[in-house]
């Protein structure tokens, strides 16, 4: 496991936190044409009935990762996806909001709850639409770099983000969206680098030069999330428009604006643009009043998760096992001993 320092647990929480912080900007305005450049998105009561400062099902379905990796949970383990699967199930059932794919599969589950049970009514739910490429396997991935950024991991972390995606989601477009995604969340964390390319090698031969057209358009010269809007519910066009958000940025407040200013899936733009653009700056860079805010399944805040990335950054080992730094002063200090400098 990388001994991750404070500039790296930085990234690491600003991975999960920025993301939830575009989930909640972005809940507001989902639907929309969007906004002008000189408007600054607010927090709003959501679309779906979510209040200002609340997350949305993009957040809630990243959490169980989270919780997982924080526990120490390899992600490479049927039982672990199993649970994270259970946990998606027990959410649904309050849910404000559940995307259209997502809730189809855990429908057809029937309380069987296993990664092959998901996987199995993943792939009918594809086979009787004829297509299952939304957006809402991306939109949760932020998370599942953390547990994965030792040297050499790169292969078992493509692996992970590929198999959490099957979980409700089967076409391949998915599969690519988030193997790229985590993999650039990766390097981001350990180097401060935005490198979405980075992953091109870990997408089969077949379709590496499509992905690579797709990114090279995503960060043309004055391009903007809006170029995207148009189809931004299905997983290639979130991918652009959230890379775009993030390629036009100086940091991680003007990345979640432009995100939200594209219109269309603004929550889930916004959180997928989040958790990268997180990762390369830093949840210092998220507002503190914007943090304050922030709120939602399972009845937690932007303390919270704090917490449980930093534990998912050190392979769940708190303070007392892991090789980080010293505790702060009083005031200073999260209930995980750390807060970013």
């Amino acid at each position: 496991m990388l001994e991750v320092g404070p500039v790296e647990l930085d990234r690491a929480v600003g991975a999960v936190v920025a993301s939830a912080a575009g989930d909640a900007l972005g809940s507001a305005y989902e639907f929309g044409d969007g906004l002008a450049d000189d408007q600054a998105p607010e927090f709003g009561r959501g679309v779906f009935g979510h209040d200002a400062g609340e997350w949305t099902d993009d957040t809630s379905m990243a959490v169980p990762i989270l919780e997982a990796l924080a526990r120490g949970e390899s992600l490479g383990e049927p039982g672990v996806l199993a649970g994270i699967v259970a946990r998606w199930s027990e959410w649904s059932v309050t849910a404000k909001d559940v995307g259209v794919q997502t809730r189809a599969v855990l429908g057809h589950l029937r309380g069987e709850i296993s990664e092959a049970a998901a996987r199995t009514a993943a792939r009918a739910v594809h086979e009787r639409a004829g297509h299952s490429a939304g957006n809402g396997s991306l939109m949760r991935t932020g998370p599942v770099a953390l547990g994965y950024l030792a040297e050499g991991a790169e292969s078992r972390l493509a692996d992970a983000a590929g198999r959490i995606a099957r979980l409700t989601h089967d076409e391949q477009d998915n599969v690519d969206a988030v193997v790229l995604w985590s993999l650039a969340i990766r390097h981001a964390v350990r180097t401060g680098e935005l490198d979405v390319q980075a992953g091109l090698s870990r997408v089969d031969a077949d379709r590496r030069d499509r992905w690579a057209a797709l990114i090279d358009e995503a960060v043309a010269p004055g391009i903007h999330p809006r170029h995207f809007r148009a189809g931004n519910g299905w997983v290639v066009r979130a991918f652009q428009g959230a890379l775009a958000a993030i390629v036009g940025a100086a940091g991680v407040q003007e990345a979640l604006s432009r995100a939200v200013r594209g219109g269309g899936d603004t929550d889930t733009v916004a959180a997928i643009a989040g958790s990268l653009a997180g990762a390369v700056w830093g949840a210092t860079q998220v507002p503190p009043d914007w943090q304050r805010r922030l709120h939602g399944w399972p009845g937690l805040g932007a303390d919270d998760l704090t917490r449980l990335a930093v534990l998912a950054a050190r392979g769940g080992r708190p303070d007392a096992e892991a090789c980080g730094p010293p505790e702060r002063g009083p005031g200073d200090a999260t209930s995980n001993g750390w807060r970013p400098a």
